[in-house]
């Protein structure tokens, strides 16, 4: 009877199941179509006969003063009032239906009114919020008029309180004013699933999470949880099912939980769980999602089903590491600003525009984007799901702990953008701040955190954090922190700029690396590099990361991400305007540290791809002679001129190669790498592309082609190319466009007046550059022409596709059915790292002085340490290890590592080892020597410290970043953190 009884409540699931399509009354709309906007602040604005018949027409996303993005100083941004109005018509039975609607976000403060009548204030600038329409609303053929009044003044202040927001910061927050964010428009049955919503609805709507993975049978347990609304009159019973679909549609398991009564005005969490065999597991690289169908049975007819897109993956965060479907990965990445901006458009792009974007961090090997500050819109969010890129997602600061209202505006935002992002596999850390917070908020933060996302599987934290209790994972700003429990990783790191267009001294136009005017009175060469020196130093500044990798010891880091990605209109230290950190450019056109570290960062931890990268070009002038620089994951490195060998290359920071003063001559150069037994593994090669000959046009568009949506961009590339088809490296030419057809020109950036933002009329810089074009509601042919002097123009030609809208209303979802990125396939099995030194343990410690806090010096607190009295005569410390070891190496924190170098000498069992300067760092300093076998270590300064700045780090208010405790002693030996080691066999 038993076995009858399941077979029968599974045929009962199975027939629900296929009505869902046809009964489930619940609908989506895209609501970005059919606005208007006005600048300004107009009296009467919200009421619906007002007259907005010569207001600008726009579909959204769009922020009102988007012509400036990179014209204009960050700071210099207009701000100030600016409507949006909205007229439509509900479909027709939806006045028996529950109505929402829901803002991703709009910038700063918003007033919302729908047929004159407000309801509802927004005012984070970060997060999105909703609304109940449902009782202000007319029905079918009614029609419906929506205003909203939005304020992005940057010191705009909650009206509750009258406190400013955090986060709202001239440096640091773009400042893209109005709706720049998707809006959609919800119609459900009264018996519903709620919304994601918490601010202003209050509402957490459905939760997705899987518990007990098993990463070898591919199998999890699965549970769905949706908070149920019953806004009808009397009770309803209803039964909840889950139906969960892979990425061909096929259905790989349907179960239910149990039948549920909720009274009039009840609110109620459901949920079902089952085993699921067969799972692709979402990992880095490999972007593989499910659509969770949850519906409500009344009666064995659906009433509301919530597709939830979502993957599935294992996490941990223990022994200094991070563990993804139990392999260990080192973070390589970006501090990424959350505008995350374009040219012309600012961050309101298209989605497909969004995953191009993301995908390119991850075909360079990038596996984390750290968003700075503020929290990540839903489009980058959903974007980085599908491209496999990991998130850490912040909520919303500045810089520093807050307290009072400030706070909880803090928590608030959190709080939201948990509930928000919780069903986003690629999130996998939530930051609750850019500086350290006490010991308490982070507990509040964490008890959120516990509270929405108790089985998300992330990592919550923040900056600096090194000995918190409760925060799981930490980590410095350009700093390099080690650990043998939370993970550390760099939260950002290596600041220095350049624009693309400077190759080196030896190209045109010639710029000396780091020639530009100073930064407030400090030297800033280090931010107008050439990209020559540009690559180096991203080599140089991953070395450190790369050097203190898992397998390296105990304590270990565990990466860190590079800031930026792509130049961003955001605070900056060099000649331009807006900063040009990134490694790619503001049209994300590849830098060749995009390359560096798409070589250094193709591994898990390890290099695994063999890799090679020519830095530069080669198409120079007669004459010239410079030293030419590969980075390369192998051993060793030849060039070759013509097929004439230059020899090995000399290698520095592991990955980069040097080959002094080669002298140009046309032809090919090529690099040759080969593995530690003398195998080619990879080659790089340039050729000499001949005289400037044609311009070139290349198309890059939704994968299914333009919408006329008033909304798609259309991406062109246009090179300078020779008779053979090659770019032109050296080219400089202006290039006019020309542009017919149903289309809204938005233009490029280049080095020039106004940065040529908008102009039709714009140079190549080494050979390329990009412009945008966007579509407008028409739809049909659309044609770009460029024309340069001398050389063969060319036209490209496409088609927008119409789009359509009915009654304001759109049924085709933003960023909807856009592909995943699969292409680094699953979690590899098998280690991701090989063991290349082991860590001897510390028994003991002595000292002259301060001898009772010996153990600070190697207790993996960094924020702890060993100091003598400033004497030289006590500046030592005698360790004795666990056991008698062949030590060969010693790395060292030592305080005020940046602008102190410490004479000192090393003995082993009385036998001296070392003898020498510690180098300058922004961390850690290794000692290496001969494997010498022995149990006692006797650290000695043995001279006066040698100060001065290294690095000269200037921050935005133009002060020297400061590196530890200055002291005016010369015979101080401060040591944070010490380790020794033996050689692994």
């Amino acid at each position: 009877m038993m076995r009858i009884s399941k077979l029968i409540a599974l045929f009962l699931v199975s027939w629900a199941l296929l009505l869902q399509s046809s009964h489930a009354q619940r609908s989506t709309y895209n609501f970005n179509p059919g606005w208007k906007v006005k600048v300004g602040d107009p009296v009467q604005a919200a009421t619906a006969k007002f007259n907005d018949s010569d207001w600008q027409k726009v579909t959204l996303p769009y922020a009102w003063n988007e012509d400036e993005v990179f014209k204009v100083d960050i700071h210099d941004l207009t701000t100030g009032v600016a409507w949006y109005r909205k007229s439509f018509v509900l479909p027709k039975g939806a006045e028996q239906q529950k109505v929402f609607l829901e803002f991703e976000g709009v910038r700063q403060g918003a007033e919302f009114y729908v047929n004159g009548q407000h309801i509802g204030r927004h005012e984070n600038g970060a997060m999105a919020v909703g609304f109940d329409l449902t009782a202000v609303l007319k029905p079918a053929p009614a029609e419906n008029v929506i205003a909203v009044r939005t304020d992005n003044d940057w010191d705009y202040r909650e009206k509750s309180t009258n406190t400013k927001y955090q986060w709202s910061d001239r440096n640091f927050n773009v400042n893209y004013g109005g709706i720049p964010k998707n809006v959609y428009l919800h119609i459900t049955d009264k018996l519903y699933q709620t919304l994601p919503l918490y601010s202003n609805l209050g509402t957490t709507g459905v939760y997705v999470y899987a518990q007990n993975i098993n990463i070898a049978e591919k199998s999890a347990e699965i549970t769905a949880e949706a908070q149920v609304r019953n806004e009808y009159p009397v009770s309803k019973s209803f039964q909840y099912v889950v139906s969960i679909k892979d990425m061909e549609g096929k259905e790989i398991k349907s179960f239910e939980g149990w039948e549920t009564t909720l009274s009039p005005g009840q609110t109620a969490t459901v949920k079902a769980s089952e085993r699921v065999e067969k799972l692709h597991f979402w990992s880095w690289g490999y972007g593989y999602l499910y659509d969770v169908y949850t519906t409500l049975m009344v009666d064995g007819v659906p009433v509301d089903q919530v597709k939830t897109t979502t993957g599935f993956r294992k996490t941990a965060f223990k022994e200094g590491m991070v563990y993804l479907n139990d392999r260990v990965l080192q973070m390589k990445g970006y501090a990424q600003r959350t505008s995350n901006e374009w040219p012309g458009v600012g961050m309101s792009v298209p989605a497909w525009i969004s995953d191009y974007s993301n995908s390119l961090m991850v075909k360079g090997n990038a596996n984390l984007v750290r968003w700075m500050h503020i929290t990540p819109w839903k489009q980058d969010v959903e974007s980085s799901d599908r491209v496999g890129l990991i998130q850490a997602m912040p909520a919303g600061d500045a810089e520093g702990d807050v307290q009072g209202v400030r706070w909880e505006q803090r928590k608030n935002l959190m709080r939201d953008a948990i509930i928000y992002n919780r069903n986003n596999p690629s999130i996998l850390f939530y930051e609750c701040g850019n500086d350290n917070i006490s010991e308490s908020h982070m507990s509040e933060m964490k008890q959120i955190r516990d509270r929405y996302d108790p089985y998300g599987g992330r990592a919550i934290g923040s900056r600096e954090m090194l000995d918190s209790k409760v925060a799981e994972y930490g980590g410095e700003m350009l700093y390099i922190n080690k650990s043998a429990d939370q993970p550390m990783w760099a939260t950002e790191y290596s600041r220095d700029e350049g624009l693309r267009k400077y190759w080196d001294e030896y190209t045109p136009p010639y710029h000396k690396d780091g020639d530009g005017p100073p930064y407030k009175g400090k030297d800033a060469s280090s931010y107008n590099h050439n990209q020559d020196s540009h690559a180096i130093e991203d080599i140089v500044r991953w070395y450190d990361y790369y050097r203190e990798r898992p397998g390296t010891g105990k304590r270990v880091s565990s990466g860190g991400v590079n800031i930026v990605f792509s130049d961003t209109q955001t605070h900056y230290r060099g000649a331009e305007n807006y900063r040009r950190s990134g490694e790619v450019d503001p049209m994300r056109i590849p830098k060749d540290g995009y390359y560096a570290h798409q070589v250094m960062w193709d591994g898990w931890v390890d290099p695994e791809k063999p890799r090679t990268h020519i830095i530069g070009h080669w198409n120079y002038e007669k004459e010239v002679v410079k030293d030419i620089y590969v980075v390369s994951n192998a051993q060793e490195v030849a060039l070759f001129v013509n097929d004439k060998s230059l020899g090995k290359g000399k290698q520095t920071h592991r990955f980069l190669f040097t080959f002094p003063d080669v002298a140009w001559e046309a032809g090919s150069i090529r690099a040759v790498s080969y593995d530690e037994n003398g195998d080619k593994i990879s080659e790089d090669e340039i050729i000499t592309s001949g005289k400037p000959h044609a311009l070139k046009l290349s198309l890059m568009q939704h994968p299914e082609g333009m919408r006329a949506d008033g909304h798609d961009l259309a991406l062109v590339q246009v090179e300078v190319v020779d008779e053979e088809g090659r770019r032109c490296p050296t080219a400089l030419d202006m290039i006019n466009f020309s542009l017919e057809g149903p289309a809204e020109w938005r233009g490029g950036i280049a080095q020039g007046p106004d940065n040529y933002v908008f102009s039709e009329n714009l140079p190549v810089e080494g050979g390329v550059n990009r412009v945008f074009v966007r579509s407008t509601d028409k739809a049909g042919k659309i044609s770009l022409k460029a024309v340069a002097k001398g050389l063969k123009p060319d036209t490209i030609d496409w088609t927008s596709r119409p789009f359509e809208v009915e009654n304001g209303l759109a049924k085709t979802l933003p960023g909807e059915d856009l592909p995943s990125y699969l292409d680094r396939g699953p979690t590899p099995s098998g280690p991701s790292y090989r063991l290349s030194r082991v860590p001897v343990a510390v028994r003991t410690a002595k000292a002259q002085v301060n001898s009772d806090e010996v153990k600070k010096s190697y207790d993996d607190n960094e924020l702890s340490s060993w100091e003598n009295d400033g004497a030289l005569s006590t500046g030592w410390i005698e360790y004795e290890l666990e056991r008698e070891a062949e030590i060969s190496e010693i790395t060292m924190k030592l305080s005020n590592w940046r602008n102190r170098s410490y004479p000192i000498s090393v003995s082993i069992d009385g036998r001296e080892v070392y003898s020498g300067n510690t180098e300058k760092s922004l961390g850690y300093v290794t000692l290496e020597f001969p494997p010498t076998k022995g149990k006692k270590v006797l650290i000695k300064l043995i001279g006066a410290n040698i100060d001065g700045d290294a690095f000269g780090i200037v921050e935005i208010t133009g002060k020297i970043e400061p590196s530890g405790e200055e002291k005016k002693t010369k015979g101080s030996l401060d040591i944070v953190e010490i380790e020794f080691y033996e050689k692994a066999e």
